[in-house]
């Protein structure tokens, strides 16, 4: 039953479809439900949500996201129903997901790795399993199926009307037929929300809006990417050989014949195209507000191949007629992935929105973000979901474009580093053009264009594969390069921030877990944490100035890093600037560093004239810029930063230095390689899912000082901690990461990062793992590619483990 829209309220969320819903009831179980309010503007799930053909899979290589689907799967199941009385309609019918390629193979020997590690009902079959358990399906050609059965599909209007009376169960007020008009921020940091019904107050607001968010978001100055694409299903007439079936056959996902699935839906038969070309993208501007239960009339011509063939592989179907064309529109952000999440550059305001399979991924992404608002961090890492991973740089018009290619993507394979080209360079450096010429293959980071690797006589399609490859030669020779010379690299993606004012030092101190740079041209590593303790970011923090502070993390945590320091900060007199756009950075790695670096500068770079961890003002090519004494390879070497107009000629004149001693170009793909073998934690060990305890990291937190986070931090009752593991390579494949992670048969936990370290010769990767399976020298094994590994955990980095060579003390 409706209620009277309140005048004041904790949370107000706009939208009620599966997101909005599903965040309703998640934050009635987390304890806000009676303070909550949802508006719906017409009647629950008339966007996009009622037209979903509400398929859930396990079949995903995503380790944070097969949590979400596991959760799912059990709610609707069976708990929702039990605990809300509301019928859910589930078909508990299975799935197989087809390959017919040795590539689509190895997708699906990597998924079921990580299906193992999440303990997933899940195993890699021939064809004849799939035709004992779906006789219809023509296999021609397929290579085997990874089956799940415990997947299965949902009818959506119930589950989100399921999940509406669990909501108002525990207090929430959903209103219906009342539609936000405007979202604007008060002075005193508050929410109104108006309504053709009234105004509401509140302190959190959530953006649920679906198809009509971006445009919300506008309301409140906020450029949140994502654009609409239709997409199409068709269900026949009744199938005759259904009428005697005592079971539901499986769901039949079959990307590289039909684009999409195929199901039964009661005795008819269900059909779902993605089509990989000439893909449909509307509302550009906005989403009509009249827009309820709509679609758009079928385009037979746009998916007629797919079609054509689906009938081909279902030939029971090929003399039935379609009796329902449903061409409807989905949310899909840039990269394809929802934007769950605080918005950028405001304080409060939620995005639950860019969902582009709501049914499948929405209840366990809801639940994370409930969890996230109440408590301060999500319990899975949501990195690719945080709505602040894009920048200003994604216009209306990039935005389309890639979300057409996201579209167009849907069914292809995820190779690993699969690299998105439509829409790009967008924010390339200085030395885009530069590089290219040498045979950089650039990947795009927050905007950036950053080498991944200096190719050889290789087509970009070429590298992509779940096993070695001739990039890993390439790789390896950067890598040499480095290790035996020196290396330069292009690292202008990394984020630059600069804090600074009388309360500069007071600000970051009580936002940081380890000391803070106590002198002029000090450097220090440290992390910034939430309220739940567990880590926001990592950043370097080098003191220019007493009162001046220069931040440095990864390109993806800036706008995270601008956030956290504008809502941590209170009363201290500090200005923050962002510097990435108008300054660049280099690194130059190696033994011949100093040699090289010598020939361009004046400034005494001894041991003695030029520490390690510090920094100077030095003059390079007639500029004076920043020169850090620091290296993520592990040698000696220098990190370069200066304004943007400089790079060329620092970067010219550190190369024709470098040439007689056999300087090289080298990417990201050798960077992670290196700090793989010096053992250094990255983004994919240090997230919010974990504490500086569990992350293995306390060296690098005081105990002496009071800091955001602290006493949750430095908690050690510990369910997982990060390993350092060395693992048997067979020359064919090196894993991913999210593999499963096994101690005397048993699983205990999973892989967070993988790479293969050419200096040493060994498989190396960050594994986060029972307590008692982190214990040094402890035999383990590692699920790759369907080949289990022997794995050993390591006390000490497998290069240089003593961390002589950054010290310049084994030169």
């Amino acid at each position: 039953m409706d209620q009277n829209i309140p005048t004041q309220a904790r949370v107000v969320i706009v939208g009620g479809g599966v997101m909005g819903v599903g965040l309703a009831y998640h934050l009635g179980h987390e304890g806000w439900g009676a303070d909550t309010v949802l508006l719906e503007k017409a009647e629950l799930t008339s966007g996009s949500t009622w037209h979903a053909a509400g398929q859930i899979t396990h079949s995903t290589s995503s380790f944070g996201l097969g949590k979400c689907v596991d959760y799912n799967i059990g709610l609707y199941s069976g708990v929702l129903e039990a605990e809300t009385g509301q019928p859910v309609t589930w078909h508990g019918c299975g799935s197989f997901r087809l390959a017919y390629t040795e590539d689509e193979m190895d997708w699906l020997r990597h998924t079921l790795s990580v299906g193992r590690s999440l303990g997933f009902n899940i195993e890699l079959v021939g064809p004849e399993k799939v035709a004992q358990l779906h006789p219809f399906y023509n296999l021609d050609g397929v290579l085997g199926a990874l089956h799940t059965p415990d997947d299965g599909h949902v009818d959506p209007t119930n589950v989100t009307m399921a999940m509406a009376a669990g909501a108002r169960q525990k207090g929430v007020k959903i209103i219906r037929q009342c539609r936000a008009k405007n979202i604007t921020q008060l002075p005193s940091g508050e929410w109104k929300v108006e309504s053709d019904k009234g105004t509401i107050t509140c302190e959190h607001v959530v953006n649920a809006g679906g198809t009509y968010a971006r445009q919300m978001g506008e309301w409140s100055g906020l450029q949140l990417p994502m654009t609409s694409m239709t997409h199409h299903y068709f269900v026949t007439e009744p199938v005759p050989e259904f009428e005697s079936l005592e079971t539901e056959l499986p769901v039949i996902r079959d990307d590289k014949k039909v684009s999409g699935y195929i199901r039964m839906e009661q005795k008819r038969g269900l059909i779902g195209i993605y089509e990989k070309e000439n893909p449909n993208s509307v509302w550009h501007d906005e989403c009509p507000w009249d827009y309820e239960n709509w679609l758009f009339d079928a385009d037979y011509d746009r998916v007629m191949p797919y079609l054509e063939e689906s009938l081909n592989r279902m030939p029971i179907f090929a003399e039935l007629g379609i009796q329902r064309e449903v061409h409807g529109a989905i949310s899909h952000p840039p990269d394809g992935n929802p934007l769950i999440g605080p918005a950028p550059g405001v304080s409060n305001y939620w995005c639950c929105c860019g969902t582009q399979i709501g049914i499948g991924w929405g209840p366990g992404l809801t639940r994370e973000l409930a969890r996230w608002m109440v408590h301060g961090a999500a319990d899975i890492s949501m990195r690719d979901y945080d709505p602040r991973r894009f920048g200003s740089y994604a216009t209306k018009d990039w935005q389309v474009v890639k979300a057409e290619e996201d579209y167009c993507l849907r069914h292809e394979i995820p190779f690993p580093h699969f690299n998105r080209l439509a829409g790009r360079p967008i924010k390339p450096s200085p030395l885009h053009g530069l590089l290219n010429s040498k045979g950089a293959v650039h990947e795009e980071v927050y905007g950036f264009e950053r080498p991944r690797f200096f190719a050889k006589d290789i087509a970009q399609e070429d590298h992509y594969s779940f096993n070695r490859n001739p990039v890993d030669d390439m790789v390896a020779a950067e890598v040499k390069a480095v290790r035996d010379s020196v290396g330069i690299m292009d690292v202008t993606a990394f984020t630059k921030v600069l804090v600074e004012g009388p309360d500069a030092f007071a600000l970051l101190d009580r936002l940081t877990a380890n000391r803070m740079p106590q002198k002029v041209g000090l450097i220090t590593l440290t992390h910034m944490l939430n309220r739940a303790g567990r880590i926001e970011l990592e950043t370097t923090i080098v003191r220019m100035a007493d009162d001046q502070f220069y931040l440095v993390c990864a390109a993806f945590f800036e706008q995270r890093l601008l956030d956290h320091l504008a809502q941590q900060r209170t009363t201290e007199d500090v200005t923050i600037t962002a510097l990435s756009a108008i300054w660049s950075a280099l690194s130059l790695n190696g033994p011949k560093a100093r040699t090289v670096l010598a020939d361009c500068t004046d400034a005494d770079l001894s041991n003695a004239g030029f520490r390690w961890l510090t920094a100077q003002q030095i003059i390079v090519a007639s500029h004076e810029i920043w020169a850090f004494r620091m290296s993520y390879a592990g040698e000696l070497g220098w990190e370069f930063h200066m304004p943007a107009t400089a790079c060329l000629d620092v970067y010219t004149a550190l190369w024709d230095a470098g040439v007689a001693h056999g300087i090289a170009d080298y990417g990201s793909f050798a960077m992670n390689a290196m700090r793989m073998e010096k053992g250094f934690k990255g983004a994919g060990e240090l997230t919010n899912e974990v504490t500086l305890a569990e992350a293995d990291v306390l060296r690098f937190a005081r105990t002496d000082k009071d800091y955001l986070g602290r006493d949750k931090a430095l908690n050690t009752d510990l369910p997982w901690v990060c390993a350092y593991l060395e693992i048997e390579p067979d020359g064919i494949a090196d894993g991913q990461g999210g593999e499963a992670v096994l101690h005397n048969g048993t699983v205990v936990g999973s892989t967070a990062s993988v790479a293969y370290g050419p200096t040493v010769g060994k498989i190396l990767a960050f594994a986060y793992v029972k307590p008692e399976a982190a214990i040094p020298d402890t035999v383990l094994e590692v699920i790759i590619q369907g080949s289990s590994r022997a794995a050993r955990v390591l006390a000490e980095a497998a290069y240089d483990p003593k961390s002589l060579k950054p010290r310049g003390e084994a030169e």
